[in-house]
């Protein structure tokens, strides 16, 4: 499991407590242990391993709890959802300008960072204003091709 550095992870907590001061939210140990579990963790987890693994810290905690928190972290911009093709949602607390490469052979998800963003196609301008462009690179990782 790619572990992110304690700083970021403060950081990112700092950030959680200021946005639900700002929308009114409560800091309810759930929440805060739900967004931990995604901020710590730079593998992009689903809702049901975010549930097993804060599960064994707040033994009654549910799944709708989960399920619902994701919701509200994500309404909030604390959190986004990476749609892979075919498979569960994944959350991801990085909020940096990044991309995905997602292997379709095993389901990792690996940040990209580019240096410069990626083209709008021609056009795309007479369909509405563009508000955020996100990429998801398809295709399989060294570790399974090489296996």
């Amino acid at each position: 499991m790619h572990k992110i550095d304690p700083a970021e992870i403060e950081q990112r907590l700092g950030q959680l407590t200021e946005t639900c001061r700002a929308n009114g939210l409560r800091m309810t140990h759930q929440r805060m242990e739900i967004f931990r579990e995604v901020a710590a963790s730079g593998e992009h987890p689903d809702a049901d391993t975010i549930f097993k693994r804060v599960r064994k810290r707040l033994p009654t905690i549910s799944p709708d709890t989960v399920y619902r928190t994701l919701a509200s972290l994500e309404e909030t911009g604390l959190i986004s959802r990476v749609n892979p093709v075919c498979g569960r949602a994944r959350f991801d607390a990085n909020t940096d300008e990044h991309h995905h490469y997602i292997c379709t052979k095993c389901g990792k998800i690996t940040d990209i960072y580019l240096s410069t963003p990626p083209a709008l196609p021609e056009g795309i301008e007479n369909l509405g204003e563009v508000e955020s462009l996100h990429l998801q690179v398809h295709g399989v990782c060294h570790n399974c091709k090489s296996s």
